[in-house]
């Protein structure tokens, strides 16, 4: 009997999805997580959703690219709120809803994470979107004036708790295996670091909470430049640090466990820059994700599309048996110990097929570090 979509991803259900494509990928192409809802099975290749104009043209080919990726071996989806004015998360609500209703996909087979911070406007940019976050922020008490930053960033409670709830009624589903505060580095540009620590803690709280209601299964941080950044810097997000806040709200079974940021050929630090302390030393931040045992997604696994167009002449020799840039630019992100799922976005089959045939290759990680002997 088909599960209703009222549902989140299981053990069992990411377990059917692998065992649907084996002999059809490598053996490492899902990975095993432990400490996601007790062993889930992730994709090494999610589908990202950032990109593209908000318009009905867009929306039909995330909406169809879904299916397809899926179809593909693809179990892991990755968007947000503010992608494309909340079309992203639509488009993908609608695909998931025809996946679950029409096609043969239990949507405990499938990881699906969102993210919430900026303030996504409706379908389109408003013509005067400081008199948009009156309205609609300000003038309800969803938010302060002052914990708005950037004009753009609010991590409120009760800000975020809107967010999540139409987060959920735009992907027709009652709960989000991965919700992600985004790019919380944004207020460290505008606040102090004591003030940032009392509101990340206020929304860990708040997830925590979503959590044992149901509408969430775990949380994280998807940043840009926070993890990558010099310890010494404004910006700089200790993982260390949150995991502290985690711990003091929700205690030792806390349930933050998921990171995203950008890593590829062009933005290896995540990789190569010590900035994270961990147990006394200083280490790489995926280093100290993997040690304590954090999903981990690569956004940006293309640089946005060009890494899919050229690569430096060191680098074609590595990844032997894939052909083009971008076959070549998606092993490495997926070869990287640490990566749980590198994130592409996808509009064209042309594109879906030439990305996916990178899961039939096995994982190369002894060529991870020739690509920076060269």
């Amino acid at each position: 009997m088909k599960m209703k979509s009222e549902s989140f991803a299981t053990p069992q259900g990411t377990e059917n999805f692998r065992k649907r494509f084996e002999g059809k990928t490598s053996p490492e192409h899902f990975r095993n997580d432990s400490l996601l809802s007790n062993s889930l099975y992730l994709s090494s290749l999610g589908l990202g959703t950032y990109l593209g104009d908000p318009d009905d043209e867009t929306d039909n080919q995330v909406e169809k690219m879904a299916r397809l990726a899926v179809q593909s071996g693809v179990n892991v989806i990755d968007t947000a709120i503010n992608y494309r004015y909340q079309r992203a998360e639509r488009s993908i609500g609608r695909s998931l809803h025809q996946m679950f209703t029409q096609d043969k996909i239990n949507r405990n087979e499938i990881v699906i994470s969102t993210k919430g911070g900026f303030i996504p406007f409706n379908g389109k940019e408003p013509e005067t979107p400081d008199l948009y976050i009156q309205k609609n922020l300000i003038d309800t008490e969803l938010a302060f004036e002052e914990e708005i930053v950037a004009g753009c960033h609010c991590i409120s409670p009760s800000y975020l708790q809107s967010q999540i709830n139409q987060s959920l009624v735009n992907l027709h589903l009652s709960t989000i295996d991965i919700y992600y505060v985004h790019n919380p580095e944004t207020q460290l540009r505008e606040v102090s670091r004591n003030q940032f620590y009392k509101r990340i803690q206020a929304a860990f709280k708040l997830l925590e909470e979503n959590v044992a209601q149901g509408k969430i299964r775990c949380y994280g941080t998807a940043t840009w430049t926070g993890f990558l950044a010099n310890p010494k810097t404004k910006d700089y997000l200790s993982l260390k640090d949150l995991i502290q806040i985690a711990h003091d709200v929700g205690g030792t079974q806390h349930h933050f466990k998921a990171i995203q940021l950008p890593y590829n050929l062009a933005m290896p630090e995540a990789l190569l820059h010590r900035n994270q302390e961990l147990n006394g030393q200083w280490v790489s931040l995926l280093t100290a994700a993997q040690n304590q045992g954090f999903i981990v997604m690569s956004s940006a696994s293309l640089l946005q599309g060009r890494l899919a167009e050229t690569l430096p002449e060191a680098v074609h020799h590595l990844f032997k048996g894939l052909k083009t840039p971008a076959q070549k630019s998606i092993q490495f992100v997926r070869s990287t110990p640490g990566i749980t799922t590198a994130l592409v976005g996808m509009k064209s089959q042309a594109h879906l097929k030439e990305n996916t045939e990178t899961l039939q290759h096995e994982l190369e990680p002894e060529s991870i570090t020739s690509v920076f002997e060269n």
